[in-house]
């Protein structure tokens, strides 16, 4: 009786951590892929939505390609005009980060099926003074394991993304009718 109680115990305190490593590694296979395009301009081209697919929840995919086809819409109508989004999607530094960290990931206090990974990035560009601020990921669990389904820019810079990439998506679809 006494070795079930342990095991049962040891099992209940290696579950949670488990959990957190994937969590974590989810976080971190999204940013390899992030980095892998960096930096990035804008929504993705197709190539590069291609790469980001599996580590993005479904509802974040269709957002991301949403906002592409509207934007090539508006392009089509409004020719020699800016794209509808510049700079990077994926962080609140219009020139993007290049370097991460993921900070812990912890239980959403709003939605039971989320959670949230705090990202401490950074920008080093040479000779200037490096930047760093913290943005988070938002993770659900999906057929493959977490996947990102948002972004949520903490960086508060006067000329990069502010509230979170769902809205932008969002104010592109807007946009662009």
């Amino acid at each position: 009786m006494k070795a079930r109680i342990a095991i049962l115990l040891t099992l209940s305190c290696t579950a949670p951590a488990a959990a957190d490593d994937a969590m974590t590694a989810a976080a971190n296979r999204f940013f390899a892929v992030y980095g892998s395009f960096h930096p990035s301009d804008g929504i993705p081209a197709p190539g590069g939505r291609a790469r980001l697919a599996p580590v993005l929840s479904d509802r974040l995919n269709k957002m991301i390609a949403d906002a592409a086809r509207a934007g090539d819409r508006f392009h089509a109508r409004n020719q020699g005009s800016p794209p509808l989004l510049e700079g990077d999607l994926f962080t609140s530094m219009f020139e993007g980060a290049t370097s991460w960290k993921v900070v812990d990931c912890g239980p959403s206090t709003k939605d039971a099926n989320v959670v949230y990974c705090p990202v401490a990035l950074r920008h080093d560009e040479p000779g200037q003074k490096p930047v760093a601020w913290t943005d988070t990921l938002y993770l659900v669990a999906g057929p493959g394991g977490w996947r990102v389904d948002d972004i949520g820019y903490g960086g508060g810079f006067a000329f990069g993304n502010t509230g979170r990439l769902s809205e932008t998506l969002k104010s592109v679809l807007m946009d662009a009718q």
